[in-house]
């Protein structure tokens, strides 16, 4: 089987799946694919379909019967001004709320810019007339391609029809799926197959189905709930409570609050790797509530064999990196929990257990030398310093990863807000966001005025008791923004703990597959990889700060660390924990001996 013929094969089966009863066809070489595929199905009775010779009266045959059926209907077109053609249709779909799916035949990307024939640039062509596009590459035989095709469809089909709409309010509206083909396009004489099934899921079922709202999560004994970032901590304290009524083990990343006991399994990326390989605890379904940026190894939890995976979701593009997920459900499920599956507790119990017995080790591991703290040392002991009042600003990089091994470690005081930049998870700004929230976040010290006062307290805007705002970053990410120090005379000035764990370098890469022993084993392959992923700098942070006029501590020690952390903050102070970063690729060892093959997020 070509790979353009098992691409169009796959597209047409999912719309079918995704509910498609009626489909346009256009002629030309490039949609060929397409066309046997949909052929196809229109001789089994899967759809009917219509073919037109012009593109423009395609498209609004295709609108129409969108218009009438309410079902998304797609047009389908070779490549060129063939697709241009569509546009009065797609403006109108646009402006009209109609469910209109643009399918178009593309040149390979390596084509483009070439003066290749029948070639320009597709992507972008309808501007901002789309609820969705997506620019397929041209496919290549190999596995590992089929999940993505699927998953594809459903997101533009979602997009389309908007199901989650509330309170009758809808962004129904045209999609965009251009489609990459490579030569040959015509079907094979002899079938040889493909290296992996092609099957969609079973019972004719979509890929992805987006279950209408008031429909719940189904209950289910052997259910773990990983809980990622979400927009509002009130999410992820809703989210934290409908898994622990529900009977369901939580593995938490260290956003929206910082979770701890009961239901909440202590050290989740250590957990992850041993349980993955333990039958014991391997779960029938994961449910993913928020977006997951953090961890490999909560990540090929996604991809155990026979799992089903669910995801709730804050926002309508799912969160879905491994096209894995199956069913997707809007927050408002976690108003009701499921009713509660017999053997709950010692489900629960199992996964917390393994959490508790792994403590010890752990503890073992951060804390073993005072002298020279680790990262995840220092991570707990700013958590450990906060209450429930206070916010807890987190960059990205080792900061978080180093907060959720460590959190519990120590004795912790509350359950503070956690705010963090997950949406790129990227180092930019990470100071200047930290003086943002500083300045506007309830309970965040309220700053100082203009002539260093202290403002009153109504001048917060909010009730509640007045907390602290703690930011912990790397060095890095503080150097990268070390402009964030800069508060001009006689603007107002957060009260703000800034602490920064300082490894002289890009202390993440050492975990990585870069920081990997044998890539150093000579002494020039070392040095490379010090110069390109350690980046060591030897930046004096106290001379820095003394530029800005800003406080600077170093803390030699977590106890050191500790107790700068009792003092109250007056304005930005800077709190430097110096780490030796050739501890962390032995320390990540150390705590997740086995490894997921696959990538996952980096940074």
């Amino acid at each position: 089987m070509h790979p353009s013929t098992a691409l169009a094969t796959v597209l047409v089966d999912e719309l079918v799946r995704g509910g498609v009863r009626e489909a346009v066809l256009c002629p030309g070489s490039r949609s060929a694919p397409l066309a046997y595929a949909l052929e196809e199905a229109d001789r089994a009775g899967r759809l009917r379909l219509h073919v037109r010779v012009d593109e423009r009266s395609a498209a609004f045959l295709a609108l129409g019967m969108a218009r009438a059926s309410a079902r998304a209907v797609p047009v389908v077109t070779t490549s060129g001004t063939a697709v241009a053609n569509l546009h009065p249709a797609v403006l109108e779909a646009h402006h009209g709320g109609v469910p209109l799916v643009v399918l178009s035949a593309d040149r390979p990307a390596e084509l483009r810019g070439t003066g290749a024939n029948q070639t320009t640039v597709q992507p972008g062509m309808f501007g901002g007339a789309l609820r969705h596009e997506v620019d397929l590459p041209a496919p290549e035989r190999r596995a590992g391609q089929v999940a993505h095709w699927r998953s594809s469809v459903c997101r533009a089909l979602a997009a389309a029809l908007d199901p989650g709409a509330v309170a009758g309010w809808s962004r129904r509206g045209p999609v965009h799926l251009n489609v990459g083909l490579r030569d040959p396009l015509a079907p094979a004489l002899e079938d040889d197959g493909w290296p992996e099934p092609l099957d969609g899921r079973p019972h004719g079922g979509p890929w992805v189905r987006v279950a209408p709202p008031g429909e719940q999560v189904g209950p289910g004994g052997r259910t773990l709930v990983l809980v990622g970032d979400l927009p509002d901590p009130e999410l992820t304290r809703a989210a934290l409570d409908w898994a622990g009524r529900a009977g369901w083990p939580v593995l938490a990343e260290p956003f929206g609050v910082l979770a701890t006991g009961g239901h909440v399994v202590r050290h989740p990326p250590v957990v992850a790797a041993r349980a993955a390989a333990d039958p014991g605890l391997r779960p029938d379904r994961v449910v993913v509530v928020g977006r997951l940026t953090l961890f490999r190894e909560l990540a090929a939890l996604l991809r155990l064999p026979g799992v089903v995976v669910e995801q709730v979701s804050a926002v309508p593009a799912w969160t879905d990196p491994s096209h894995v997920v199956q069913v997707v459900h809007g927050p408002e499920v976690l108003r009701t929990p499921p009713e509660r599956a017999p053997g709950a507790e010692a489900w629960v119990r199992d996964w917390v257990g393994l959490g508790e017995a792994l403590t010890g080790g752990v503890r073992a591991a951060v804390l073993a030398d005072p002298d020279r703290p680790s990262g995840p040392a220092v991570a707990a002991t700013v958590a450990a310093s906060l209450g429930d009042a206070d916010v807890l600003v987190l960059g990205s990089s080792n900061g978080p990863r180093d907060l959720a091994t460590g959190l519990g470690l120590l004795e912790q005081r509350g359950a503070p807000r956690v705010v963090s930049g997950r949406g790129l998870a990227g180092i930019d700004g990470t100071v200047s966001a930290a003086v943002g929230v500083a300045l506007a976040v309830r309970g965040a010290g309220g700053g100082r005025d203009r002539d260093h006062a202290p403002r009153p307290a109504s001048w917060r805007g909010t009730a509640g008791p007045v907390g602290r705002t703690v930011a912990l970053m790397g060095d890095l990410t503080f150097l990268h923004d070390v402009n964030g120090l800069l508060v001009g005379t006689g603007e107002p000035r957060p009260d703000l703990t800034v602490v920064v764990v300082n490894d002289d370098g890009g202390g993440i890469f050492s975990t990585l597959e870069y920081g990997d022993p044998a890539r150093s084993a000579t002494p020039g392959a070392g040095a490379a990889t010090e110069r390109l992923f350690g980046t060591p700098h030897g930046t004096d942070l106290s001379a820095l700060c003394a530029a800005h006029h800003v406080e600077h501590h170093r803390a030699a020690t977590v106890e050191d660390l500790a107790e700068l952390l009792r003092r109250p903050a007056e304005g930005i102070r800077v709190l430097e924990v110096p780490v030796d970063r050739s501890g962390h690729r032995r320390l990540h060892d150390l705590l997740r001996p086995t490894r997921p093959p696959e990538a996952g997020p980096t940074a």
